[in-house]
């Protein structure tokens, strides 16, 4: 079994929409990026690569490549699901947290959850995603960005 952690931040800004876990949220404010900016699936996808020791989001799909514009990150989440697989990887589980002031994210997490399970092959059970606030401390308290952090857990498919 094998342990990786995630990390991403993207900017928040008007007129943008906001994608997390592949559930459009309903906010005056979105994230900039190169793909959806959705920050909570970048960072599920960079804990199972730390995970693989196969290096991060970027090495694969980096920003600037035209055939990752505005793409949906779950699709970029099935395609690192299945260079797992063909290391003999399978997902065990993934925990999530997502650092934002607004909007409020509680009636959207079943949703994320069930979204990344399903795209991951895994019980949405084997998925867990949060929400917390910064206490209005650095740019997540400002409203400038959203963090998410991820742990996510492989085991070879044969053990």
């Amino acid at each position: 079994m094998r342990v990786g952690i995630g990390y991403d931040v993207h900017r928040l800004a008007p007129e943008r929409r906001l994608i997390l876990g592949g559930v459009d949220v309903p906010t005056e404010q979105g994230l900039i990026g190169w793909s959806d900016a959705d920050v909570l699936t970048h960072t599920v996808i960079d804990a199972l690569l730390g995970a693989a020791a196969m290096g991060d989001i970027g090495k694969y799909f980096p920003p600037g490549d035209p055939q990752y514009k505005g793409i949906s990150s779950l699709v970029l989440l099935a395609k690192v699901r299945d260079m797992l697989a063909e290391k003999g990887w399978r997902v065990v589980n993934v925990d999530a947290t997502i650092v934002a002031e607004q909007p409020k994210l509680r009636d959207y997490i079943g949703k994320m959850c069930r979204n990344l399970a399903k795209t991951l092959g895994i019980t949405a059970g084997c998925v867990n995603v949060k929400a917390s606030t910064s206490e209005q401390l650095g740019f997540a308290g400002r409203e400038e960005g959203m963090v998410a952090w991820a742990v996510a857990l492989i085991s070879k498919e044969n053990e």
